[in-house]
C-alpha cells in the first residue's frame, strides 16, 4: 500500500490483518498524516481470491482511530491482529507511552470502523518508553501446538510482546489475561515486558506472529536490521531482510518462557549431510570439521563436558555477561566452547557461537549462550558486538545448539530455542568457497565432546526462500517496515 492519502502520506507503517468469521480479511495499519500524526486506518483486499493479496482498497472513512486524549500525536501505532471477547466483539491493542511508561491501549469494535477505548490498559511498564509492534497471543500449557489468537481457557497462557523504540529490541513475558476487563498480568514481574526476556539477543526487531490453521502452529517473523553504514547500504542497493520464520511453543519444562524454532520447511532445503560422532576437543584446542566449503549450512550440535572437570571445578562468586565479556577469547574452567562459523581457513575472520559454563559458590552450574562478532569481519564501520544471554539447561538435557548460516546471517538457537541470537555480519574473507567451520574449546580445564550433523543447504532453493522472506518494502527506510500478520 502506497502512502497516497492525507492520512498516510508520511508513511504506511506497521499493521495487522484479521480473518473474520465469514472468511473475509481486513487490515488495520498505522498511517502518518500530512501533519505527522499517527492514526489507524482500515483496508480491504481488492480481490480476496488472490492468494498473494497484492492489491488493497483503503476505507473511504479513514482514519478509523486517532490518538486519544493524553496520548502524544507520534505515540500511537502498530495495531495487533484482533481477537474475540466473551461478548462476541473484536478486540485490538495498540502501543503507546505516557511520559516514559510504555503502555498498550485496548479497543473493542463490532465492525472495525467504530471503536470503544477500554478504561483499563492491557499492560504498562514504567521506564520502558514507547511500545512499538505490540503482539498479544495465547500459548497452550498442555499441547505442543499453536493456538488461534482468540483461544482462551484454563490451559492457556498469554504472551505480551513489545518492540522497545529506545533500544530496538523485542521483549516478551508470559502471563494471565482477564478477558472481561481486557487486562493482563505477568507471571513474574521481575521479568516484566521490556525488562526481562527477549525473543532474540542479537539483531532482531519489529516482529509479529500469526496463527497457521493448516498446521496448527504460531509463526513468528522478525526483521534483521543492517549493522553497517548507510553509505554501504546505498552502494549495495538494498538493506535489511526478514529472519527465517519460527514456530512458537510454551516451554513445558521451565514453564516461564517460550521456545522458538525454525519452521519445518527449512529442513526440506538440506543436502549432503555430514555426521560427526563424539569429537573430542581438549582445553585450548581448535578442531577443523571436514565439511565442503560453504557459507550456507544447517548445523545441529550436542556437547558434553567431561564429568571429572565438572566435579573438580570449584564454585565461586563469578559473574558473566556475554556482551560485557571478552567474547570467545575470555577463558574459564568450563568454557567457552562451541563452533566457529563463517571462518576463513586461517581463522582471521570467524564468528564463534558458544556456551560458557561456570559453577557458582552454591555448587550450581550457570550456562550462557553467546555469539561473538568481534572478529567476524575485517571491514570497517560494521557492528562487531558480542551478543547473548543465560540459558536454562534442565537436568535431563545435554547442551545443544542449532545454527543456520546464510552468507552474512547467522541465526543460533540454544536448548531447543530457549535462547536465540541473530547475527548480521559482513565477512570479507570467509565467503563462498573460502568459508570454513571449526569446533573449538577455549576452556582452561575441561575436555568437551561434540556430536554434530551438518547439512549443506540447497543454494538455489535456499536463496529463493530468502528472497521470499524479504518484504517488498525492505528497500524503504526501516521506519517504513510494514509487517502483515494474518490470524483467524
Amino acid at each position: 500500500m502506497a502512502p497516497d492519502h492525507w492520512y498516510d502520506v508520511n508513511g504506511v507503517w506497521t499493521g495487522s490483518a484479521t480473518i473474520l468469521e465469514d472468511g473475509e480479511l481486513i487490515m488495520l495499519y498505522t498511517g502518518s498524516t500530512n501533519e505527522s500524526v499517527q492514526v489507524q486506518n482500515l483496508a480491504y483486499p481488492a480481490n480476496s481470491s488472490d492468494p498473494l493479496l497484492v492489491d488493497w482498497v483503503k476505507y473511504s472513512g479513514n482514519p478509523v482511530l486517532v490518538p486519544p486524549p493524553g496520548i502524544g500525536p507520534t505515540d500511537f501505532r502498530d495495531p495487533t491482529t484482533a481477537w474475540r471477547t466473551p461478548e462476541g466483539k473484536w478486540r485490538i491493542t495498540i502501543g503507546s507511552m505516557i511520559n516514559k511508561t510504555g503502555i498498550s491501549l485496548v479497543y473493542d469494535t463490532d465492525d472495525f470502523k467504530k471503536y470503544k477505548l477500554l478504561d483499563e490498559l492491557l499492560h504498562a511498564v514504567p521506564g520502558t518508553g514507547m511500545w512499538e509492534c505490540v503482539d498479544f497471543y495465547p500459548v497452550s500449557k498442555t499441547k505442543m501446538r499453536g493456538l488461534d489468537t482468540s483461544e482462551d481457557g484454563p490451559d492457556v497462557k498469554h504472551v505480551v510482546k513489545t518492540s522497545l523504540d529506545d533500544d530496538k529490541n523485542d521483549y516478551y513475558t508470559i502471563g494471565s489475561y482477564d478477558s472481561h476487563s481486557g487486562t493482563w498480568k505477568p507471571d513474574d514481574p521481575i521479568i516484566d515486558v521490556g525488562i526481562g526476556l527477549r525473543y532474540d539477543y542479537g539483531t532482531f526487531y519489529a516482529s509479529k506472529t500469526f496463527y497457521d490453521p493448516d498446521k496448527y502452529r504460531r509463526i513468528l517473523w522478525g526483521w534483521i536490521m543492517e549493522r553497517d553504514s548507510q553509505d554501504a547500504d546505498v552502494k549495495k542497493g538494498w538493506a535489511s531482510v526478514q529472519a527465517i520464520p519460527r514456530t512458537i511453543l510454551f516451554d513445558t519444562k521451565t514453564r516461564s518462557n517460550i521456545l522458538q524454532w525454525p519452521v519445518e520447511e527449512v529442513e526440506s532445503l538440506r543436502n549432503d549431510e555430514r555426521g560427526f560422532d563424539k569429537v573430542e576437543a581438549k582445553p585450548g584446542s581448535v578442531v577443523p570439521l571436514d565439511v565442503d566449503p560453504s557459507s550456507e549450512l544447517d548445523i545441529v550440535a550436542e556437547f558434553e563436558i567431561d564429568k571429572d572437570s565438572l566435579e573438580r571445578t570449584n564454585g565461586k562468586d563469578e559473574s558473566y555477561n556475554c556482551s560485557m565479556s571478552g567474547g570467545a577469547a575470555q577463558r574459564g574452567a568450563l568454557g567457552p566452547f562451541g563452533l566457529l562459523v563463517l571462518s576463513d581457513k586461517d581463522q582471521t575472520e570467524q564468528t564463534p557461537v558458544y556456551f560458557y559454563v561456570f559453577k557458582d559458590h552454591e555448587g550450581d552450574f550457570k550456562t550462557f549462550f553467546c555469539a561473538d562478532q568481534s572478529r567476524s569481519s575485517e571491514a570497517p564501520d560494521v557492528d562487531k558486538a558480542i551478543y547473548g544471554s543465560s540459558v536454562t539447561v534442565t537436568k535431563d538435557e545435554k547442551l545443544s545448539m542449532r545454527i543456520l548460516v546464510d552468507h552474512s546471517i547467522v541465526e543460533s538457537f540454544a536448548q531447543g530455542g530457549r535462547t536465540c541470537i541473530t547475527s548480521r555480519i559482513y565477512p570479507t574473507k570467509a565467503v563462498y568457497e573460502n568459508s570454513r567451520i571449526f569446533l573449538f574449546n577455549n576452556a582452561t580445564d575441561a575436555k568437551i565432546t561434540a556430536s554434530l550433523k551438518i547439512w549443506q543447504m540447497n543454494q538455489n532453493h535456499y536463496s529463493y526462500a530468502r528472497i521470499l522472506s524479504v518484504p517488498l518494502f525492505a528497500y524503504l527506510l526501516p521506519i517504513l517496515l510494514f509487517l502483515v500478520v494474518v490470524s483467524n
